[in-house]
Formats: structure tokens, C-alpha cells, sequence
């Protein structure tokens, strides 16, 4: 990172502002580019003290991922690309179904087909587990977008640029996310909850951020890295926010699973497990012929990592629900504090 010009789309998102925030403190890169469409969100970050840091540009582009020639302009002597703008609401994509696939499908094709023309070294997406075994339209657009971005892997040529995927589950406390909605409903004595059943995959902003930062230093290009992360009962969640309230059970919402998952079991078949991770490699390629092939699965299995992984066995998922970590509801109530409310 030291020294590199750092792209952000959607850099103006919770989890593009604690990048930033990270990247400043440990490391010196050149220049960081904000690539956001909200000029408001902009015109505060610029005025925070800790997006500035002497000897680093910091520059500001207002421009949608839609727009592919404004990221190419944008992208111009760009090193390294984090693609995090999307459109991630459930409900809003399923009433507007079309806007979430220019925004995460044709948007994530923008970014790639801008940093094959702009010489882009690096090049990492976010994803969610809501994009394993899709069952609304945000998590099959999303699924979609991590094709594409593995996919791009294959036609390189011989440009020195890698792609890969980051996904990972819930992120504690941002927006829309449960817990601000049980703190608000808090006052109201009654915290409606969908089903009693539920789980979710549990991740902080600065965990991800770190598995980012971690990911771009091990990528090899064509990877989809999987934390492994916690899970917590959305029960669990609601004791540790307001014990004393009421629970309302009001239902599923229309694009809702009890269990999310990360990794499928078709997914396992092509999973290696490390200590601290997971990696689903690429499924397509290029035959047998040893100048055409991508990936040395073995060479990768063995070196990627100071420690070797191992394929996932047969029946293998990354399940919410069957994941062998929990949250208690006393660890809930510290992560909350630490990263969310201070006053809970």
C-alpha cells in the first residue's frame, strides 16, 4: 500500500470511511481517490481531521459506478481498486429490480472493463452472504457481480492485473442493519423480531476491513475469500439490546432466509480451508495444457499461506445456523459497546 494511488467506490460508505481511516494510520500511499455519489458525504469526509494525513492526496470524484467513462477518468494512474458501492437494501431492489442490476451488475462490469484500460494492478469486490444461493434479487445481482469479477481473471491477457472477492456476512451496526432498528424500537417497549429461528453471520467494520487488507496482500487473482466469523440468534441480539422489552413476532419478510450461507455445498467442492479462512477457487478452467491453465490448486492449497489448507470434505456449508461459533448474548452486549453504542 505504501507509496500506491488507492481507489474507492462507494468510498463514502461506512465501510469505504473506516478503509480510509485504516489505510492512513498504518500505512503511506500515494493517493487515495474517493469515488462516491453523494456530495454531502464527501463534503463532510474532507472535513474530518482523520481523512487527512500529511503526504497523502486525497481527492474526491463525484460519479456513479453506471458511468464508465467517468471511472476511467477517475481511475487514471490508479494501483489498486476496492469495489465497494452497491445497491444493498433487500426491499428497495426487489421494488426496483432494474436499478439494482445497472447499479451491481452492469456498474461491477464498468469497474472492471475501466481498470483494464487504466492499468490497474489490483482489484478487489465486496461481496455478502446473501449472494450464496440467492433467493431475493440483491444477492443474485451480487452473485452475478462475483462472476464477473472472477471471470475477468480469464481475459487478462498479458496485463498485470489480478481480481478477486471478498464476502462476508452482516456487518455489526451499519445502516439498516438490526441493531440500530432494535436501539430505535428500544423506546417503543416492543422489538419486532421475523422468526425465532433466525441467525446471521457476524463481522465488525474493522474486522472486514483488516480481512481486506489481508486479502490484497495473498490474492493471486480469481479467489473468493470467506472469513471465519461468528454467528449470533437474532434472539440473542435482542436480549443483549433491550432485555426488557417485549418480543413481536411479525414474520418473514419477502426475500429473507431463517439461516444465511457463505459457502454452498457445490461451492465446497471447490473450497480450500485455512486457518482463519476460506477460499473458493475459480471453477472455470482452461483445460489441461499447463501454458493455458489459471490455477495450481495444489500450489496454491500449499502455498498461499504460511500454514497449508485442506479441501473441504463432500456435505460441507458455511451455515449461520450450523456454524460450530456463537455469540452469547454477554459477548453480543461487548461488541455492541465497542463498536455501536457506547451507552447500551
Amino acid at each position: 500500500m505504501n507509496g500506491k494511488t488507492i481507489l474507492i467506490t462507494g468510498g463514502t460508505g461506512s465501510f469505504g470511511k473506516k478503509f480510509v481511516e485504516t489505510v492512513l494510520k498504518k500505512y503511506n500511499p500515494k493517493k487515495i481517490i474517493i469515488y462516491s455519489r453523494d456530495e454531502l458525504k464527501q463534503f463532510e469526509m474532507q472535513n474530518e481531521s482523520i481523512y487527512n494525513k500529511d503526504g497523502v492526496l486525497m481527492r474526491y470524484f463525484i460519479g456513479d459506478v453506471r458511468d464508465e467513462k467517468r471511472l476511467v477518468r477517475a481511475m487514471e494512474g490508479v494501483d489498486i481498486v476496492i469495489h465497494a458501492a452497491a445497491l444493498k437494501q433487500v426491499p428497495a431492489a426487489e421494488y426496483n429490480p432494474f436499478e439494482a442490476v445497472k447499479t451491481n451488475i452492469i456498474g461491477g462490469q464498468n469497474v472492471i472493463d475501466a481498470c483494464f484500460e487504466c492499468g490497474v494492478k489490483k482489484v478487489i469486490a465486496l461481496s455478502t452472504d446473501k449472494a450464496a444461493a440467492p433467493i431475493n434479487l440483491y444477492g443474485a445481482t451480487k452473485l452475478t457481480s462475483d462472476k464477473l469479477f472472477i471471470a475477468a481473471n480469464n481475459y487478462r491477457g498479458t496485463r498485470d492485473i489480478k481480481f478477486s472477492v471478498v464476502r462476508y456476512g452482516n456487518v455489526m451496526g451499519s445502516r439498516g442493519s438490526v441493531i440500530p432498528f432494535f436501539v430505535e424500537k428500544k423506546k417503543s417497549g416492543v422489538l419486532p423480531i421475523t422468526d425465532e429461528r433466525m441467525t446471521r453471520f457476524n463481522i465488525t467494520l474493522q474486522e472486514g476491513v483488516n480481512f481486506v487488507l489481508s486479502c490484497l496482500e495473498k490474492m493471486w487473482g480469481g479467489e473468493l475469500f470467506v472469513p471465519k466469523i461468528p454467528s449470533f440468534k437474532v434472539t440473542d441480539i435482542a436480549k443483549a439490546v433491550a432485555p426488557e422489552c417485549k418480543i413481536e413476532l411479525v414474520g418473514i419478510r419477502p426475500g429473507e432466509k431463517i439461516h444465511e450461507e457463505m459457502i454452498t455445498e457445490a461451492d465446497a467442492l471447490n473450497t480450500v480451508e485455512f486457518e482463519k479462512y476460506f477460499v473458493i477457487l475459480p471453477s472455470v478452467q482452461l483445460g489441461d495444457n499447463p501454458e493455458l491453465k489459471l490455477w495450481d490448486t495444489e500450489k496454491f492449497r500449499t502455498t498461499s499461506n504460511s500454514k497449508e489448507g485442506k479441501f473441504c470434505e463432500f456435505g460441507f456449508k458455511y451455515n449461520s445456523g450450523t456454524n460450530h461459533w456463537f455469540l452469547s448474548v454477554e459477548e453480543l452486549k461487548e461488541l455492541i459497546k465497542n463498536n455501536v453504542i457506547s451507552d447500551l
